[in-house]
């Protein structure tokens, strides 16, 4: 499949929580799930071939004075099509996830900075997209070259006209070296 223009994942699904509008002191339970059409479109931005089923369960609860916690789980259903036959492949996804969203997170301000230790932190936005999250889960998640079952490579050899393909031993790195070592010994006898 091929994209005419990238879409921005928001233009996609979006399902956006302004966290100023949640309660301060008891989790927010979601489960969010596409239709049809918006799963339709999820795999055409994904590049994929289908999204059968796709679904986010979790909460958003607050974590201190300011701070946000956001675990769920993702599990979804993708059709893509198999690397050596493009025959469907169809894919369970199924992920834990978890997002610490920080008032007081402290950015990188070098050019060249190291990854932080803890990747589920986020600095606080006014509004997190849940399904941008999904969306998210589900890039990260794809097989990035999805396998028929009895699908196989086989074996190419490519050689000059006329000339004999190599075979096993004579592809090892010391074969030529063994038949020099034979032809020696004979020679000393």
């Amino acid at each position: 499949m091929t994209q005419s223009e990238p879409q921005s994942p928001e233009a996609v699904w979006s399902h956006a929580m302004r966290l100023a509008e949640l309660p301060a002191r008891k989790p927010t339970r979601f489960d969010l799930s596409p239709d049809a059409p918006t799963r339709a479109a999820i795999a055409q931005w994904a590049d994929i071939s289908g999204v059968d089923a796709l679904r986010l369960k979790g909460e958003l609860r607050p974590n201190g004075r300011s701070d946000w916690e956001l675990v769920a789980t993702f599990t979804a259903t993708v059709v893509q099509e198999c690397v050596i036959t493009l025959a469907p492949v169809t894919t369970e996804i199924s992920e834990a996830v978890s997002r610490r969203y920080l008032a007081h997170m402290e950015m990188p301000t070098d050019e060249e900075a190291e990854m932080p230790e803890d990747d589920t932190a986020e600095p606080l936005p006014s509004a997190v997209d849940l399904a941008g999250v999904a969306l998210e889960v589900l890039e990260l998640s794809l097989p990035q070259y999805p396998r028929a079952p009895g699908a196989e490579l086989g074996d190419a050899r490519v050689t000059e006209p006329g000339a004999e393909p190599l075979d096993e031993e004579q592809m090892k790195p010391f074969a030529n070296l063994r038949s020099l070592l034979q032809s020696r010994d004979e020679d000393e006898k």
